[in-house]
């Protein structure tokens, strides 16, 4: 497993060693801005255990979903800019929603990326009762339902949606986007047989896959994933356009002092490499990944936007 630490010049090595500091004796609240059961509220819990032992005070996971997030960022742009209130999110609801969402906020001004924990892309599924066996199978059977055929999405505006979209249009599909609040609903949606397929979250749609309920087509990512070596990437079957990969990390305001900052990052950085947030991030199918250098995060993130509002403008996606 690949698990890297890319430092901000601003976090010192003495304080790796003093991570308690970052919060001293207060409580921390980590908003989750998103249902229970997803990505962003198991990586938040995974961490807010493991911070609460390293520093000896409550770490509090709240479940703030709404607006494509925006909900719980507000609420963490509302408290004090001391570092006690972060979000747990994914790139997405900075990169992607505020194209299709109006937000109270600018997502590349008003927040920070203050560290990444790992790495997730998404994975083309569909029940285990398609009777297609691989991707070209998939598209063959989609494509006798031309017109008709749907996908579900855990967010309009997400990759999630963007995936389907991109597939539906380079494979000559014509399917219609059927969008949800978060991947449960939508997982239950294509179990029960309401939608054709959908682009998930590794996290979510893993035990499904291996407990034979989902059956895998493609992933996202540059590579195979560890945790689906024989699924095929999506630039392996001809679609290297649906290449998309995300951070899953922790996001404050920007007004946050550099020094409480780099206190933050310390912390997290130090309950992130410890072995049993390691592992339990890879059990449920994510790729761990620290990084808590704010340019680097920040820059990515950038970058990721701009190719957002590429697909938005694209394919005329409009608020809901």
């Amino acid at each position: 497993m690949k698990w890297s630490v890319r430092a901000a010049t601003a976090v010192m090595g003495w304080a790796l060693a003093c991570s308690a500091w970052a919060w001293g004796e207060r409580p921390v609240k980590l908003i989750v801005p998103a249902p229970a059961g997803g990505t962003m509220d198991i990586v938040g819990r995974i961490l807010g255990q493991q911070l609460s032992a390293d520093i000896g005070q409550p770490v509090v996971v709240e479940n703030k979903p709404g607006a494509g997030g925006s909900i719980g960022i507000q609420a963490m742009l509302q408290a004090p800019p001391n570092g006690d209130t972060l979000v747990m999110a994914a790139s997405n609801v900075l990169a992607e929603i505020p194209h299709v969402i109006k937000v109270p906020f600018d997502p590349l001004k008003d927040v920070i990326p203050v560290a990444s924990l790992a790495r997730s892309g998404v994975v083309l599924v569909a029940p285990a009762s398609n009777p297609a066996r691989d991707f070209q199978g998939l598209v063959a059977h989609l494509k006798t339902r031309k017109g008709k055929g749907n996908f579900a999405s855990y967010s309009p505006g997400t990759v999630s949606h963007y995936a389907g979209l991109i597939l539906s249009d380079k494979a000559g599909l014509d399917m219609q986007h059927v969008g949800f609040a978060g991947s449960p609903p939508a997982l239950q949606a294509l179990l029960g047989g309401q939608v054709d397929i959908m682009f998930d979250g590794m996290l979510t749609s893993v035990p499904l896959i291996k407990s034979g309920k989902l059956r895998a087509y493609a992933f996202s990512g540059r590579q195979r994933s560890q945790h689906l070596p024989d699924v095929p990437t999506t630039t392996e079957v001809g679609y290297p356009e649906l290449n998309f990969l995300g951070w899953v990390g922790l996001i404050g305001s920007a007004k946050v002092p550099a020094p409480v900052l780099a206190r933050i990052q310390a912390a997290v950085a130090k309950a992130a490499q410890a072995p049993a947030v390691r592992q339990k991030l890879s059990d449920v199918g994510l790729e761990p990944e620290i990084i808590v250098d704010t340019s680097v995060l920040s820059r990515e993130t950038r970058q990721m936007s701009e190719r957002s509002a590429a697909i938005v403008e694209k394919y005329g996606i409009r608020l809901n």
